[in-house]
């Protein structure tokens, strides 16, 4: 008997050692799965998206012009330091002897494309879709500038800026019909200030100015009229000037029509005599109003084009330190395959001409997002948008040339190797990704 109460009372404690020891087990385990998902809820925390390691970060904005990392999380610039851990990121960007700068603003392009053949940059064949050619050239925003008038934004809207992945956003034409080019573009009856005004405080989000342009009357109505716009809308107005004969005065322009924070373009054309120019083409010299001009606040443009930018224009007004507020492209398909290119050749251009790199980036980044208020674009600061482009300067024997065939040779050019948009890489040449797609 003594000893089957013995054998009870160890099955008893056995029984509650195991139970014990099982309660345990399920503690530890407990424990140990609510440590694993805290780690991992931490580890998520710190898990970049993408991390752009070794590059030399140019953000005027900012100061920076030296070696950095920047790590991009959920869309966002999520840190720019010396030395950001890589480790957990999704993707690692080598960009070591490359040039990291904000996401390149294009304000003077042409995308209103369409299939219409006789409607010019308007709906028609001239004008291109962004998508194909603005992130190869570093670009993540463009301006379509003057493409829509009021009575065509919405087509606009709906079929190219509400479809492209390039955040695209508009000069409205005074023009109702838009930039159809012709006789539309002379009608000074389609010019209605009021009705362009209503439809950029109605689209207020991608409407950042108005334009005018091609208008080739002796006659200040055009002018007066895109300006009386932006009044009503307090946006700045961009003017494509000239074609009167005799031309119209520029100093006039500046000082008696336009207002301070508008903007010229294709500051340095020469156009045959049918538009002023800025340097004296007896002299060489830049005409003196031109500088009291900027200092009033007036906007000088490049808008490139395929005939709107002369190396006799812009050499010698480089050379008394008349540098460009904007480098734009304005791209079309006239513009795209002569001398202009793209952004990134256009920048090339001014670089040669001895406009120092961190002054083309801020005319391409900076200053254009501040001349149509769009202030939370072009820069890399912690918790900005993250569009980013990245450059190669490469070395090599090149040619530069402009509309009249005028060339200048030149030891570097500027060259995309990686575009991203909202961070999201969107463009990338020689696949300095790593994964190069995230699955």
């Amino acid at each position: 008997m003594r000893e089957t109460a013995k054998m009870k009372l160890l099955g008893i404690l056995v029984h509650r050692y195991t139970s014990t020891k099982i309660a345990m087990k399920k503690i530890v385990c407990l424990l140990l799965l609510v440590f694993s998902i805290q780690l991992g809820f931490s580890q998520q925390e710190k898990v970049y998206d993408i991390v752009i390691k070794g590059g030399k970060v140019i953000d005027p904005k900012n100061n920076l012009n030296e070696i950095m990392d920047v790590a991009i999380k959920s869309g966002k610039i999520a840190k720019v330091a010396k030395n950001i851990d890589a480790s957990s990121t999704k993707q690692v960007v080598n960009a070591k002897g490359l040039i990291v700068s904000p996401g390149l603003i294009d304000i003077h392009g042409h995308v209103f494309f369409g299939t219409q053949p006789d409607h010019y940059l308007s709906d028609g064949l001239s004008a291109l879709p962004p998508d194909g050619f603005t992130f190869r050239s570093g670009v993540t925003t463009i301006v379509d500038c003057g493409g829509a008038g009021w009575k065509n934004f919405s087509t606009f809207k709906k079929n190219v800026i509400d479809n492209s992945k390039t955040r695209v956003l508009s000069f409205l034409n005074i023009v109702g019909e838009g930039m159809r080019g012709g006789k539309y573009e002379q009608d000074l009856n389609d010019m209605d200030p009021k009705m362009a005004a209503k439809i950029a405080l109605e689209n207020s989000d991608i409407i950042v100015g108005f334009k005018l342009a091609h208008f080739s009357g002796h006659d200040w109505i055009p002018t007066d009229n895109v300006v009386a716009a932006g009044k009503l809308a307090n946006k700045p107005v961009i003017i494509d000037f000239g074609g009167a004969k005799p031309t119209l005065s520029i100093e006039d322009l500046y000082m008696k029509h336009l207002r301070p924070g508008d903007i010229y373009t294709h500051a340095y054309a020469s156009l045959d005599g049918s538009r002023e120019t800025i340097v004296d083409e007896q002299t060489n010299e830049l005409k003196p109003f031109v500088v009291k001009a900027r200092e009033r606040g007036i906007i000088f443009d490049v808008g490139y084009g395929g005939a709107s930018f002369n190396f006799t224009q812009a050499i010698p007004a480089l050379k008394a330190g008349f540098f460009p507020n904007t480098i734009s492209t304005d791209l079309h398909t006239g513009s795209m395959n002569t001398s202009m290119k793209s952004q990134i050749d256009v920048m090339s251009k001014f670089m040669l001409m001895g406009m120092p790199l961190t002054d083309v980036i801020k005319a391409s980044t900076q200053t254009p997002a501040e001349v149509i208020n769009r202030k939370e674009l072009g820069h890399i600061s912690e918790g900005a948008i993250a569009d980013v482009c990245i450059m190669r300067i490469r070395k090599g024997d090149f040619g530069f040339y402009d509309k009249t065939g005028y060339k200048i040779p030149g030891k570097e050019r500027l060259e995309c190797e990686m575009t991203i948009k909202g961070g999201t890489v969107v463009y990338d040449m020689n696949g300095i990704a790593n994964p190069i797609y995230v699955k």
